[in-house]
């Protein structure tokens, strides 16, 4: 099996889950001292970086010469990065940037590796997000891309079902990461170069976001729970083709398929209010 995103907390633990449930891993990671850190027995570890066509071909030339002849299951799709701000605010760069990690870069190891997943009849499970159902305010670039890996997920469901090849959507709530500390950081990062009008504008409300952000992710769900949801989405017999990790996903997914959009946004707007500083603060 191949995991991309793996130097790091789901990718990480789906990786060790699955290797403990028998498998070998090919876990990618974009540095060498990732690599050191998550090799282990059944994990073999891999350079990968989706945005680089060399890494590619390189995953591929390893598993077409693999020594063992192992088949390849599945391809977790799982490396991602979050980088927050308001629409008016974050550089058009940093929209392509995410779109080349979050959805172009999954496009591109799919191509790569459905042959091998045609003669396994094997599996693609492509970890979403909540921000796929819900598009949250600073979350436009992120929510969009997973907007869109949702939507070439359910077509790809599509074309490959009469070849025996299954996919799975997993959508991610809140997890105890560290994406999302990251994603503060870039997102405070890119809060100090607003303009004043901007700040006037957006100031309050970065702040909140990032405030919620922090409060999510300390009630969220471990990583080695979400690694074991991950694993069994991509080994049950027969899969659903969407799994929620946390509560907070399989409520607000459902949420967002029942209310009304106006409605939506209030409920939306009434939690975020919760985070807003204070007056003077």
């Amino acid at each position: 099996m191949v995991v991309s995103g793996a130097s790091t907390g789901m990718g990480a633990a789906t990786a060790r889950e699955l290797a403990a449930r028998g498998y070998h891993i090919l876990a990618g990671v974009r540095r060498e001292r990732d690599a050191d850190a998550i090799r282990a027995d059944g994990i073999e570890s891999v350079i990968l970086d989706l945005t680089r066509p060399e890494h590619l071909r390189a995953l591929v030339d390893r598993i077409a010469s693999d020594p063992d002849h192992r088949p390849l299951r599945a391809l977790i799709n799982n490396a991602g990065i979050a980088v927050n701000a308001p629409v008016e605010v974050l550089p058009l760069d940093e929209w392509r940037r995410q779109f080349d990690v979050n959805l172009f870069g999954h496009i591109a190891i799919t191509q790569a590796l459905l042959p091998f997943l045609y003669q396994s009849h094997g599996r693609i499970v492509n970890i979403s997000s909540v921000g796929g159902k819900i598009a949250m305010a600073t979350y436009g670039a992120y929510a969009g891309a997973k907007f869109a890996l949702e939507a070439a997920s359910d077509s790809l469901r599509r074309e490959l079902a009469p070849h025996g090849v299954q996919v799975v959507v997993v959508e991610s709530g809140a997890v105890k990461t560290e994406m999302a500390d990251r994603g503060a950081a870039t997102a405070n990062e890119l809060a100090e170069r607003m303009n004043p009008e901007q700040q006037q504008r957006y100031g309050g409300l970065v702040k909140a976001i990032v405030a919620q952000s922090a409060a999510f992710t300390r009630t969220g769900l471990p990583a080695d729970k979400a690694g074991s949801i991950i694993a069994e989405a991509a080994t049950a017999r027969r899969p659903r083709t969407r799994y929620t990790i946390g509560r907070d996903a399989a409520l607000l997914t459902r949420l967002a398929r029942i209310l009304p959009d106006r409605i939506l946004d209030r409920v939306v707007a009434a939690n975020l209010r919760l985070y807003l500083p204070k007056e003077g603060a």
